[in-house]
This record gives structure tokens, C-alpha cells and sequence, in this order.
């Protein structure tokens, strides 16, 4: 097991930097706690402004209930200490009203996470607490005795949602796709009846595995490099732009005739470094190191399209809205949608996770972008900007698209005009 090495309050401090950043939190709004093994309890304190947090912040409360800081310590902590009394192994708690939670909590609802295989997965099992005053033990014993059920990630009743984890990164990213599945529906919603995922279709994901051999890379070569960095900053700005979240998705780069740099398997995408992206050269991994699960999906991609410099698998909200319905993706809407998208294909739950490497099937030069059905997006790029540009407009123009679907009839622009526009903006 790893040894923790960064102090609880930088830890709760730079989480929730992360989670105001995000706005899944407010000012006054939300609370972070870690349980030591000793019994101390850190926590965020009671009416200090989450978005300027400091680590002097940090409230510590000793097993006896001493307290020590310069703060009181929220006033939630007494649901914090319930929940770690009823369940010794959840040793992390975060406590927030994300938007798209707090509406299921307003509608005395908890969403389903059989949208995607990483959500369910990462959720755990959910379940719904009854209100109770905040603040108050009867809340207290309300959310410890669904988390004693065996739950990880519950909402509160006309309140908001709390999440466990064995650590505060876990812990964080059970919440976070929480509130990323919460928004999907909402999303799919508007545009179509939502589609779940079958116990056999959930397992057909989790349960596939990459068996890669290993080699030793040579000392890297300035290509290599600049890739790194850049796949390194889009991840980053991709996440904070909320196309990627911590848990999902993968991004690469070619390198050579049959090598690639790929994102590596179960880590958090915002917190990436260069040296953790993988070479995969061939059939084989740079040692040390574990690709993407979506590893072979890229490299099918790359064999298949010589053109293709750069994949992008993601999962934007309102993008992935229509991968979880039957609504149309359309980017004949405007101009640059169009030009930058073309058209975009749909792509059948579970092709992505054949062995076959009949995705490449589902994205060329005329069609450089796909909808995967129950898993987000699929992104083809002459470069990494190029990947990314496009991953935006597609979550740009799905937004649009969902948004005018409150407004009116959606029109696409006549065959006409397509033909105008391939004439003007021919497919290099």
C-alpha cells in the first residue's frame, strides 16, 4: 500500500480549490474531511470562503473532540463522525450541492449510473437519505445509516449529496462522476428517452483487459518531447473545461509508422505529468507503465488512417447527452460546425471494446468524429490542437443544439448549403 505522503490539509485544501474551480460547490457551500487512522478528523472549517481556502484553514479535531485551528470546524462534522463510526474502511468524505445533484435531491430522486460502464464502476452503489436539519445528529444518523447499507455515494434529501471513499481522491472521484451522470441525464432528457446499460453490457466493459509486452524506450527524441507536453496541457485544459473528468476518457498522439504516446489506465487526468503518458510501440508498452484500456481502439484507429495524428475518446456532458439517447447528432448547423465536424457517425455500444479493430471503421477523413452509443465521443485529429478543437466544437455544437430544443424546431442548414461548404472548405 502507498504511503500517504501529502498532509491532510494541503490534500483537503488543493480538493477543494479543484471542486470550487469546477463550480461544483459555492462560497459558504460544501465540506471535506479525512479520517486518520488514529481517529483525528481533518476538516474544512464552518463560514470560510471555500474559493480562497488556505491549509491554515484546516480544522483538526482529536479523538477526545479536541479541536485545534483557527476555526470551528463545519458545521456537518457531526454527519462526517457518524459516517466513519458505521464504516471503519471510508476513511474520506465530500459533501457539496453540485447543481445536477441537487436537483435529483429537490426531486427526492437518485440518478441512475448505468449510463457508463466508468460511472457505475466508480459510483459504487448510491442511495438517498431523508431530510433532516443541517447540522443535526438525526441528519447525522440519517446518512450513516444509508452508508451502512453498504452505499458510497447518497444524496440528501432538498440538500445536496454526500460521497465516501478509502481516500479523499477516491472519494472525489465517486462524487465527481456522480455529478457528471446527474448531468447527463438531465441533458439526455431534453432530447430523448434515456437509454441504461444491461448488467451483461456493464461487464463486457469492466471485465476487458490489454496484454501488452514491455520494452525500454531510448532516450526521447525532441517529437516525443513536444508531444508529451502538449498532450499534458490539452488533458489539463480539457478537464477544467470539463470535457474529460478525473476517471474517463484517453487522449494520444502518433509517434511513429506504429507507435503512439497514450494516457495511462486508472489515473487522474488533471494530475497527469509527462512522464506518465505511455509509449506503446508495435504490440508493446513502455515498461513500467500501463496503457489505456482504450489502448487498442487507438491503435486499431492509427493502422487503419495514416492521416490521423491524434485520438481522442471523452466524454463532454452534452455530447455524450446524445450517446445515451436515440436523438440525432446533426452538426449541420452552422458554418464552422460543419466544417470542422463533418459528419458524424454513430457508433453501436461495445465496438470500442473489440479486440476486431472495426472502430476504425466508424471515423475517416470525411467523417473525423463519432458518437459512441453508452460511452461519449469519439475525436479524430491531424494533431493534437487539432483533436482538441474538435472535441470542443462538438460539445459546443451539442449544447447548442440541446439549448435550441427549448427554443423551437432545430433547422439544419439545406443540402445546398453543405454542398457550398465542401466546396469552399474541401477535405484536405
Amino acid at each position: 500500500m502507498t504511503r500517504p505522503l501529502i498532509h491532510p490539509r494541503d490534500e483537503i485544501m488543493r480538493t477543494m480549490e479543484r471542486i470550487y474551480r469546477y463550480r461544483m460547490t459555492t462560497t459558504s457551500g460544501g465540506n471535506l474531511s479525512i479520517c486518520e487512522p488514529s481517529g483525528e478528523i481533518w476538516i474544512t472549517p464552518a463560514r470560510v470562503d471555500k474559493g480562497s481556502l488556505t491549509r491554515e484553514d484546516i480544522v483538526r479535531i482529536a479523538p477526545d473532540g479536541t479541536v485545534e485551528g483557527r476555526h470551528q470546524p463545519s458545521s456537518e462534522f457531526p454527519f462526517h463522525q457518524a459516517v466513519y463510526a458505521v464504516r471503519p474502511e471510508i476513511r474520506a468524505i465530500v459533501h457539496a450541492h453540485p447543481v445536477a445533484l441537487v436537483a435529483f435531491s429537490i426531486c427526492h430522486q437518485t440518478p441512475d449510473t448505468r449510463l457508463f460502464h466508468q460511472a457505475c464502476f466508480v459510483c459504487g452503489k448510491t442511495g438517498f437519505a431523508p431530510y433532516a436539519l443541517p447540522g443535526s445528529k438525526h441528519l447525522g444518523s440519517n446518512i450513516a445509516a444509508t452508508f451502512q447499507a453498504g452505499c458510497e455515494s447518497v444524496i440528501l434529501e432538498n440538500h445536496g449529496v454526500v460521497v465516501g471513499g478509502t481516500t479523499l481522491s477516491q472519494a472525489f472521484q465517486r462524487f465527481e462522476a456522480f455529478e457528471f451522470a446527474a448531468k447527463t441525464v438531465i441533458k439526455g432528457r431534453q432530447i430523448g428517452e434515456v437509454r441504461y446499460l444491461t448488467t451483461a453490457q456493464l461487464q463486457q466493459a469492466h471485465s476487458r483487459s490489454v496484454a501488452l509486452q514491455t520494452f525500454h524506450p531510448a532516450p526521447a527524441t525532441t517529437k516525443e518531447q513536444e508531444l508529451r507536453r502538449q498532450l499534458q496541457q490539452f488533458l489539463r485544459r480539457g478537464c477544467r473545461q470539463r470535457l474529460f473528468i478525473s476517471t474517463e476518457g484517453s487522449f494520444s498522439a502518433r509517434l511513429g509508422d506504429d507507435s503512439f504516446l497514450i494516457t495511462p489506465t486508472q489515473a487522474d487526468r488533471e494530475s497527469l505529468e509527462v512522464a506518465d503518458l505511455v509509449w506503446v510501440k508495435g504490440d508493446r508498452r513502455e515498461a513500467g507503465k500501463k496503457a489505456s484500456r482504450a489502448v487498442l481502439a487507438h491503435q486499431a484507429i492509427y493502422r487503419r488512417h495514416p492521416h490521423v495524428q491524434a485520438i481522442v475518446f471523452a466524454h463532454p456532458v452534452n455530447a455524450t447527452a446524445f450517446s445515451v439517447t436515440d436523438s440525432v447528432f446533426n452538426a449541420r448547423t452552422i458554418p464552422e460546425s460543419y466544417v470542422v465536424l463533418r459528419d458524424v457517425q454513430r457508433v453501436p455500444y461495445g465496438v470500442q471494446y473489440q479486440h476486431t479493430g472495426s472502430i476504425a471503421d466508424f471515423v475517416t477523413a470525411a467523417s473525423p468524429a463519432a458518437i459512441l452509443e453508452n460511452d461519449g465521443v469519439l475525436v479524430t485529429g491531424s494533431s493534437v490542437l487539432d483533436a482538441f478543437d474538435r472535441l470542443e466544437v462538438l460539445e459546443c455544437t451539442a449544447e447548442a443544439v440541446i439549448n435550441a430544443h427549448a427554443i423551437g424546431r432545430v433547422a439544419a442548414m439545406p443540402d445546398s448549403v453543405i454542398h457550398e461548404l465542401r466546396e469552399a472548405f474541401p477535405i484536405e
